[in-house]
């Protein structure tokens, strides 16, 4: 019998979906459908407005660079479309699979609803989204977190993007935030930290001044490291984090969608393989500074 055909099929609300059809897979086929959901979704949004979009990358960059003048960096923003004198919010998103950062970062502001002033650019390795939305900048981070929500539960996990959050500024200032973001995203961690925000990290920022060279020779992030290359190790340290987050097994296993008797075991092989007891506050606290100081130095 001939194998019947390959169905992909995303969810767009209100209530309704797209697919794509074919006999065998093709390698874009997620970025195809993915694209196709955004289109369908801005478009049956009702008053639906401009989409966010990729930008003139030179545009964003002169916006967001070290050495332009003030009139220049006016011009440049008023070229993108948005408002020279009204605040600004600027996001950096980075993948962890190889995939566009700038498609992702499309994707995710498209998801989020509240973001029709949005210009996206791909500078380095990271996305910069220079965001000026309606509702207000403080509407920013909810919007993105729940985007990454509604994205998680479409696809019964957590994916790879990370979020950087700079904080609120005129837009001449733009830069600042755009530093700030790239700090943050340096922070954020897919599944359990997925949305970081700049003014939310407090002290924290200190860590992200130690050279990563010596943050991968600390023997805690040696250890994490060492863990995550075993054949279970990258749940068993996956799980790790989630508990840090949330301080609650239950609510660990929530986040990552699993029986609590499945999270309680693989804290116990943590423990076990690490010497560390996580009942124990100090090494409670010792394990999230690890794991932080892991994701920063993976990103130096």
């Amino acid at each position: 019998m001939e194998p019947g055909p390959l169905v992909l099929v995303s969810a767009v609300e209100p209530g309704g979906r797209v697919w794509l059809e074919r006999a065998a897979p093709e390698p874009l086929d997620d970025l195809v459908l993915e694209r196709f959901a955004i289109a369908a979704r801005l478009l049956a949004r009702p008053g639906a407005v401009a989409a966010p979009h990729l930008a003139d990358p030179a545009l964003v960059e002169l916006v967001l660079g070290e050495r332009a003048a003030a009139e220049d960096r006016a011009r440049a923003l008023v070229l993108l479309g948005l408002a020279a004198g009204k605040p600004v919010r600027v996001v950096a998103v980075g993948t962890g699979d190889g995939r566009d950062p700038g498609a992702a970062a499309v994707a995710l502001m498209a998801r989020g609803g509240a973001f029709p002033a949005a210009r996206v650019a791909v500078v380095g390795e990271v996305a910069a989204v220079v965001v000026q939305p309606r509702e207000g900048t403080d509407a920013v981070v909810s919007a993105l977190r729940s985007a990454l929500a509604d994205r998680a539960r479409e696809r019964s996990a957590t994916g790879t993007v990370r979020v950087g959050v700079g904080d609120p500024v005129d837009g001449l200032e733009a830069r600042r935030s755009w530093l700030q973001a790239r700090l943050a995203e340096r922070f954020a961690g897919p599944g359990a930290e997925p949305v970081i925000v700049h003014e939310e990290l407090g002290s924290r920022t200190l860590l992200a001044e130690i050279p990563p060279e010596r943050l991968r020779a600390q023997p805690d992030v040696r250890a994490l490291d060492e863990l995550a290359a075993t054949p279970a190790g990258a749940a068993d340290v996956a799980t790790l984090e989630a508990f840090c987050r949330t301080g609650s097994l239950r609510q660990a296993a929530v986040l990552l969608h699993r029986h609590h008797s499945s999270v309680a075991g693989r804290l116990a092989h943590v423990e076990d393989a690490l010497g560390w007891r996580l009942d124990d506050p100090g090494d409670r606290f010792r394990a999230h500074l690890a794991l932080l100081a892991r994701r920063l130095a993976a990103r130096g």
